[in-house]
């Protein structure tokens, strides 16, 4: 079980779409907040990618990646507070970039991921509102951008396809990267190398359902259950029950929003052994009994935008 991998999964993750875009100067791109996370990556020239404030923009170089989380608009350019355009009309103006001999031009890659329930919203929330990537010569990342440019130099049977497949490879690279040198990267990811622990989350990722008691995972991790039970608090800042059960309580949320799924089965894939069971355990985790919880949610949703995603 690789927790990591697990978490994507879950997030389910769609939604991917990727554009090449060749642009001469002067040129700039607005991107709306709305999209969940963006990854811009420059295959040739320089372009400056900045929030709110074009006086702190970041410049990214051939082989640079950034991922860009949702909240706020952003914009890329190829000069700091540079005019910027809507998507539509950014499209319409640099058209015919792409057969232009101009030597300034810059060529970059766009895309795009959404997520879905609790596990997607927490593996956002642990990534910073730009994360650069500099990916050198050698580095999985620096290889991938190459492939997807050339995937988008011209159309091929089945490139939507093999796009889908290195965004979600670019996506996983970069999140690992972004993790494994955060000092503020999630809990559970950091617990996930440590030898003391990470059998036991693994034990817990891949069986939820099973009646876990602490002495088992002590033993799965080849502890003392005090050795253990310390050690899990210490990292994961809870004791192993309670991380269990609020891990049952994610997975259980994701299942009622979905609607796919009845709280019998609910309670089946969660580990409580009725629908009566897990309707207890979640209205003393919530507050309120799950049907209710579903029907809020229901009531909360709204669409996203026709162009939440495909913005070049």
């Amino acid at each position: 079980m690789d927790l990591l991998q697990d978490h994507l999964t879950r997030a389910r993750a769609s939604g991917g779409v990727f554009a090449r875009t060749s642009a001469r100067p002067p040129w700039g791109l607005r991107l709306a907040g709305t999209i969940q996370l963006a990854v811009h990556a420059v295959v040739e020239g320089r372009a400056w990618l900045w929030l709110d404030d074009p006086d702190w923009p970041l410049e990214l170089a051939p082989g640079d990646v950034a991922l860009v989380r949702g909240g706020v608009d952003h914009h890329i350019a190829y000069e700091p507070g540079a005019a910027c355009l809507e998507p539509e009309e950014f499209r319409a103006q640099h058209a015919h970039d792409e057969r232009s001999d101009e030597q300034r031009a810059t060529v970059f890659l766009c895309g795009a991921y959404r997520f879905s329930g609790d596990i997607g919203q927490g593996l956002l929330d642990a990534l910073p509102p730009i994360l650069p990537l500099y990916a050198a010569v050698g580095d999985p990342l620096h290889d991938v951008i190459a492939l997807v440019s050339r995937e988008l130099a011209a159309s091929a049977p089945g490139q939507q396809t093999v796009l889908d497949r290195l965004l979600d490879v670019l996506l996983v690279l970069a999140m690992r990267t972004s993790f494994q040198q955060s000092t503020t990267s999630p809990r559970w990811f950091r617990a996930s190398t440590d030898p003391r622990l990470s059998a036991a989350l693994q034990a817990i990722h891949s069986d939820a359902a099973r009646a876990w008691t602490v002495p088992e995972l002590a033993a799965v991790s080849g502890q003392s259950r005090a050795a253990f039970a310390r050690t899990f608090q210490q990292s994961l800042g809870q004791a192993p029950m309670q991380y269990l059960t609020d891990w049952r309580m994610t997975l259980a949320r994701d299942h009622l929003r979905t609607g796919a799924s009845t709280l019998a089965q609910i309670a089946d894939l969660t580990g409580y052994g009725s629908p009566y069971a897990f309707a207890t355990a979640f209205r003393r985790h919530h507050g309120q009994p799950p049907g209710s919880w579903r029907q809020q949610e229901a009531d909360r949703s709204v669409p996203e935008p026709a162009d939440g995603v495909h913005f070049v």
